[in-house]
């Protein structure tokens, strides 16, 4: 009797099992079937994609992307951007899925499964989605999966919410599947929908590159990607390595070690033989360059790139890096290649390179570069004003054009440099350019009196960029890596090469001496004296032979813009040497402690007389005859945030650049920051000039000038006003200390008497008015606590890439 109920038993769940699977193929027939990591079935009739999940509990890598974008780069939602990159896993619970991000910073290594559980219940996850089960199979759930993929995961409203841009919403009646970018693989499911947010577009960003601002569509992508097995072997980040760096807390470490643990992302590669010098990969990396890429830029992007595979040469590899051209089917978005897409937008911005990183070792799966098309028009029409070469009817524009295509390439070297894991060198300048991951300006030389554009930029991987390459990509024995590592670590320190990355650099306020954007040279102060010997060669020569026949004469003020403001980022490198200081990512252990040190006197003297160079009248003051020759834009043709400020209504006004200029200088100069920490080098050393010296150097260079004649007068007025401004805005910040508080209420004080004294001094008649009113602004403004009128709000125009 037994026996029967158990075959009885056993028929019945055979049954509901042949009538579950007899239902599920029902459900799914006329339905698309894409076979892969994840099936997915397709249903053209309800436009709706449902996904067949028989991995339940179990993880894997869900990345999401933009692969269709806004087109601005003050929005900053570009074609191509990467999301984030999340280690998730559905889970059933009744008749819901749910798709839950698991929380892989906060960790316990151990071997005790207890210990691992307290980690998770400690922490919370994320539910980013729930499904309703549409079917139930043979070991298989399917999911309605469409509410999901036309849902906001790369948060696109709240960037154009915080663009102010306007308030939007997902609209689902205009948002779809798009079978044309969705496919499955054995490693990984690509899915991709149309997704339409609707609103009020009241900003101009949104309004300038969407045919209705009201109705934003882009696209979202998917990938639901296979965990890389556990054959990748992490690699220890050093601070000094050049390499970004992939944290998380191991809470069950040991109390006499760091909690912290990190690591560096990097490509997975090995040797074929480990044992040769010189060996090829396993698998080799391979980049796939974006096949709409114009020439002659296709094949500059392509040799940059290329220029990796010298430093992986010197690190032991054969041809273990690739650049091919990205098939025409090939999906970009696509987990498996690694891509450099040519990226338009409205106006230039910023190139970038991102990857898809496994976050629990640092593993890269996929290298994205993202390179703005317009960077190469800005840097060929700098190359013309500096040359100013439309002399005649036939010009040769080649040696400015090879200038623009050099940086392209350095540029694709620099992004792609960033998907291999590492990070900025902003150092690297003073090495002779030791690395493509740094910022480089064009370096010009003067050659007998003609421009020579030969040289701007480099043709080549860096010293550095092969250390960094050898540091985080050598095939090293595992017992013997740590050893190995802290060598090259020596070495590189031995050679002299310098490291200093963003957070150091790139504050207004930064002190470090040699770590700077956009600069050149050994020395801050000799380029930029050097500089500004091109600048006024240039401006000399700019004018009607630096614009096209056929181009309105008022496009000269496009062309004069950079070169007139050639040398503010050298201005940026100088200003940092004030107050300055060395110092390096040392490692206890591992060398001679240097710790911090100041820039020497001379040395910040020099900076200061430099600087206050750039302020002269004489030289911020453009010639008459080109000031005269640049009319109000043309008819069809409006100013842009790329030309001059203008308080001459539509005309060109050379005095308020001048002005703008002047601020740039000032307002780096004056910075609180430095001058604090300036009162306390003097401290340490009375031959570094006190906060009060620099104050009365400046008074001395700028307001003090006997004034020319002509416009220059103007230009002058302008910088000391500016120079008032400035002292006055550090006399009212809350984040001005106390002691150099102490010795600009003296400077003003002092300022006053001197401006009231030389109201009636014949040398400085034309300056008469404007002193009365400096004099009057800066007692006021000491008496009442309060501004006479707000600082202005004047700016140069852009000079690094537009946008975030």
């Amino acid at each position: 009797m037994k026996f029967f109920r158990l075959f009885a038993l056993l028929l019945s769940v055979l049954a509901l099992s042949v009538q579950a699977e007899s239902s599920f193929n029902d459900f799914v027939k006329g339905k698309t079937h894409h076979q892969g990591y994840f099936d997915f079935y397709y249903d053209n009739a309800n436009g709706k994609v449902y996904l067949a999940i028989d991995q339940l509990n179990q993880a894997f890598l869900f990345q999401s992307g933009l692969p269709k974008g806004v087109g601005s780069n003050d929005i900053g939602l570009d074609r191509g951007q990467l999301g984030d990159t999340r280690i998730v896993q559905f889970e059933r619970v009744g008749d819901k899925v749910f798709l839950r991000q698991l929380n892989t910073y906060y960790r316990a290594n151990s071997e005790n499964e207890l210990e691992r559980q307290a980690i998770e219940e400690a922490f919370a996850s994320s539910i980013l989605w729930g499904f309703k089960v549409a079917q139930d199979g043979e070991g298989v759930v399917l999911i309605d999966y469409t509410p999901f993929l036309i849902s906001d995961i790369h948060q696109v409203a709240n960037r154009l919410s915080q663009t102010k841009q306007g308030s939007f919403k997902v609209d689902k009646s205009r948002s779809g599947f798009y079978a044309k970018r969705s496919k499955a693989f054995p490693k990984n499911t690509e899915l991709e929908a149309t997704v339409t947010f609707v609103g009020k577009g009241t900003g101009q960003y949104i309004r300038s590159v969407s045919p209705e601002a009201n109705a934003v569509s882009v696209n979202m992508h998917h990938s639901l990607i296979e965990l890389p097995d556990d054959n990748y072997q992490t690699r220890a980040f050093h601070p000094f390595s050049g390499f970004w760096s992939v944290e998380y807390a191991d809470y069950a470490s040991s109390i006499e070690e760091d909690m912290i643990k990190r690591v560096i992302p990097r490509h997975r590669l090995h040797k074929k033989d480990p044992t040769s010098d010189l060996s090829e990969a396993v698998e080799p990396i391979v980049y796939y360059l974006d096949a709409g890429v114009p020439e002659p830029v296709k094949s500059a992007l392509i040799d940059g790139a290329m220029w990796w595979d010298q430093a992986f040469a010197a690190a032991g590899y054969k041809n273990a890096f690739r650049v091919k051209l990205l098939p025409a089917d090939a999906d970009p978005m696509d987990v498996r290649y690694n891509v450099i897409q040519w990226v338009h937008r409205a106006t230039r911005g910023w190139s970038y390179g991102a990857s898809v990183i496994d976050p629990r070792t640092g593993e890269i799966l996929k290298g994205h570069v993202t390179l703005g098309s317009l960077r190469v028009r800005q840097d060929y029409l700098i190359a013309l004003g500096l040359t100013s070469p439309f002399k005649g009817e036939t010009t040769d524009t080649s040696s400015m054009k090879e200038m623009a295509l050099a940086r392209i390439r350095q540029l694709s070297a620099h992004e792609v440099g960033h998907t291999l894991g590492i990070a900025h060198n902003f150092a690297a300048s003073v090495n002779n350019r030791a690395s493509v991951m740094d910022y480089p300006h064009p370096l010009v030389m003067l050659n007998d009196g003609k421009v020579d554009l030969s040289k701007a930029y480099d043709d080549k991987i860096g010293d550095w960029d092969k250390y960094v390459i050898a540091y985080g990509y050598g095939d090293y024995e595992k017992s013997e890596e740590p050893v190995v590592l802290a060598n090259l670590v020596k070495q590189a320190q031995d050679k002299g090469l310098q490291y200093i990355s963003d957070p150091d650099a790139r504050p207004k306020s930064g002190g470090h001496a040699t770590a700077h954007l956009w600069d050149n040279g050994a020395s801050a102060v000799d380029e930029l004296n050097r500089m500004m010997e091109v600048r006024s060669h240039a401006l000399s020569n700019l004018g009607i032979n630096s614009i096209a026949n056929g181009t309105p004469l008022s496009e000269i003020e496009q062309v004069l813009v950079p070169i007139y403001n050639f040398h503010r980022f050298q201005v940026e490198a100088a200003v940092k040497l004030i107050a300055g200081v060395n110092y390096h990512y040392e490692v206890k252990g591992e060398a001679r402690i240097k710790g911090v040190e100041q820039v020497d006197g001379k040395a910040q003297q020099a900076a200061i007389t430099a600087l206050l160079n750039t302020l002269d009248a004489q030289t911020l003051t453009l010639p008459e005859s080109l000031i005269k020759l640049i009319p109000p834009k043309a008819y069809g043709y409006s100013r842009n945030r790329e030309s001059f400020t203008s308080n001459t209504g539509l005309t060109f006004d050379p005095v308020t650049a001048a002005q703008a200029n002047a601020k740039h200088t000032l307002t780096l100069l004056l910075n609180s920051g430095r001058l604090a920490r300036l009162a306390q080098h003097h401290m340490f050393d009375d031959n570094v000039p006190s906060v009060a010296q620099l104050f009365d150097e400046l008074i001395k260079a700028t307001i003090a000038q006997k004034p020319q004649s002509g416009i220059s007068v103007l230009v002058q007025q302008r910088i000391n006003h500016q120079v008032v401004e400035a002292l006055l805005n550090l006399w009212h910040s809350p984040n001005t200390v106390v002691e150099v508080k102490a010795d600009l209420y003296t400077t003003l004080n002092e300022l006053i008497d001197w401006l009231e004294d030389k109201e009636g001094d014949r040398k400085y008649k034309q300056m008469s008015s404007q002193f009365n009113l400096l004099s009057m602004m800066i007692e006021s403004s000491l008496e009442t606590n309060k501004r006479v009128q707000e600082a202005g709000k004047l700016r140069l125009p852009p000079g690094s890439p537009i946008g975030q």
